[in-house]
């Protein structure tokens, strides 16, 4: 470990040591939630606060269903110099006359919200007859989490494992054209500002192409690259991967310098500061996962989804917290993996949705558990678009489900107006997750006659009346999420 690593380590310890003197009184938990591309993260973290200020149907979440959350409220952020994440804003957008999905993050957010409770423990409610909880949520894109994995790959392992994985079938055309130029590119030349930059744009769109749904990857690190934010035409961002030789170092004033350069200072100046500053300092951790887009886009995707899923993991610090422990290296205690869109099933394909999760991160939660942290797996929809129904087809009664498709939205041959409600029958997860895993094993309700384009249909948001004050959202198991996540820290 060198003097910068150690300093590295210091910055964290000192932190950890400062959330820890603002945390003795009460308890304060600092949870983090991200998602990889399409997991409706936003979504997510608005009705998880609308559930704690507002309430709901919750049988699972105890501490309210006891009756012993007196209230929660918002409350002024601990850092500044983070953007807020505008809930509010969101919440409109879901219940408003025009109601929509709000716009996905585009950058780190923060809220907190301050729970008042009443403990469990009859000594302790005589001691403290309100007991209060601070919630810093951290919410922080799945696009910034993949980049994590650099911290442990210098530029040759970064541009080896890079370069390897674009030779899979799914890849292959998509980086056709970045690999053509990358064909004429010698490490060894003089450093070329034109071509470094042409290198640069034909990965970036090679990197964003991997995001269609059409092929849903999720291992497209570097994340900023996506979503380049202020440091677009940046020098941090102006590198790509170089197929240079296995051994040997890049000489002076090369191409390879230049490009091995650069992403050091990508992950000294971008990656290492968000690790620092935000990500070393979680609790608790969501990770949100859109399972249902990977199976409909097929067997490489669903790998390239594992392996994302496994190279995050490896960046967590996991382990139980003690009170030592948690001064001066931080870890996450509590782990959820979330399937999200659960409503785009029938309630009896939602147990066969965990499992699949289940074994798509089953060497991460097996490290996890080794190391003390309590891991749990749901297949959740934080809002529900959807409810079930039955439908008679010919002497069969099917299980369906009932929603209003987004305006411009397609299904066999019907193009909706994004106010109609249509009921569509989902179909069913196979019981053995290995056989929803392989290839055909399952497939979407939106299926081409070319059996080409295999893809969910996107519903609007559940009516509600605001107007009427029902802001209560409707959704599948984030009760219980509530309950992995919070329950021991209100009893």
């Amino acid at each position: 470990m060198n003097f910068g690593d150690l300093a590295h380590e210091a910055r964290i310890a000192a932190q950890s040591l400062l959330d820890a003197a603002a945390g003795t009184l009460d308890p304060t938990l600092r949870l983090g939630v991200t998602g990889l591309s399409r997991a409706g993260k936003t979504v997510f973290l608005t009705a998880l606060v609308n559930a704690l200020t507002q309430g709901g149907r919750l049988p699972a979440f105890r501490a309210y269903g006891q009756g012993r959350i007196a209230g929660a409220r918002l409350a002024p952020q601990p850092d500044d110099a983070v953007p807020r994440f505008e809930v509010e804003t969101h919440l409109r957008a879901l219940t408003g006359p025009d109601r929509h999905w709000p716009e996905s993050t585009r950058r780190i957010s923060e809220l907190r919200v301050v729970v008042d409770f009443e403990s469990r423990s009859g000594f302790l409610s005589r001691q403290r007859p309100g007991r209060r909880l601070t919630l810093d949520i951290v919410d922080y894109p799945g696009e910034w989490l993949l980049d994590l994995a650099l911290l442990s790959q210098d530029f040759r392992t970064w541009s080896q494992k890079t370069l390897h994985a674009s030779e899979g079938a799914t890849r292959a055309p998509l980086a056709a054209e970045w690999r053509a130029h990358l064909a004429t590119l010698d490490p060894a030349a003089r450093e070329d500002e034109t071509a470094a930059r042409q290198a640069a744009a034909l990965f970036r769109a090679y990197l964003i192409a991997g995001r269609a749904e059409r092929v849903a990857l999720s291992t497209l690190p570097p994340g900023r690259f996506l979503m380049p934010g202020d440091l677009d035409g940046s020098p941090a961002l102006t590198f790509a991967p170089l197929d240079v030789p296995p051994e040997g170092e890049a000489p002076a004033g090369s191409l390879w310098a230049m490009m091995e350069r650069r992403y050091e200072s990508y992950r000294n100046h971008v990656v290492k500061p968000f690790f620092r500053d935000h990500f070393a300092r979680l609790d608790r951790q969501v990770v949100l996962v859109d399972a249902l887009a990977a199976l409909n886009a097929g067997p490489e995707a669903v790998a390239d989804l594992e392996v994302a899923l496994t190279d995050v993991l490896a960046a967590f610090r996991h382990g139980r917290n003690s009170w030592l422990t948690s001064l001066f290296r931080p870890k996450v205690d509590r782990l959820l993996f979330a399937a999200t869109k659960a409503d785009h099933l029938h309630h009896t394909s939602h147990d066969r949705l965990e499992a699949i999760l289940r074994r798509l991160v089953g060497r991460a939660i097996k490290n996890a558990e080794f190391d003390g942290a309590a891991v749990d797996v749901v297949a959740l929809a934080a809002v529900r678009a959807t409810r079930e129904a039955t439908a008679r087809q010919g002497r069969e009664d099917l299980p369906v489900i009932v929603g209003v498709p987004e305006a411009g939205e397609r299904s066999g041959g019907q193009v909706f107006d994004g106010q109609e409600e249509i009921a569509v029958f989902p179909g069913d997860l196979p019981e053995d997750p290995e056989t929803a895993l392989s290839a055909g094993g399952y497939r979407g309700r939106a299926l081409s006659e070319d059996g080409g384009d295999i893809r969910f249909v996107k519903f609007r948001p559940p009516r509600l009346a605001p107007e009427r004050g029902i802001t209560q959202l409707p959704h599948i198991r984030l009760d219980r999420t509530l309950e992995f996540l919070l329950g021991d820290a209100l009893l």
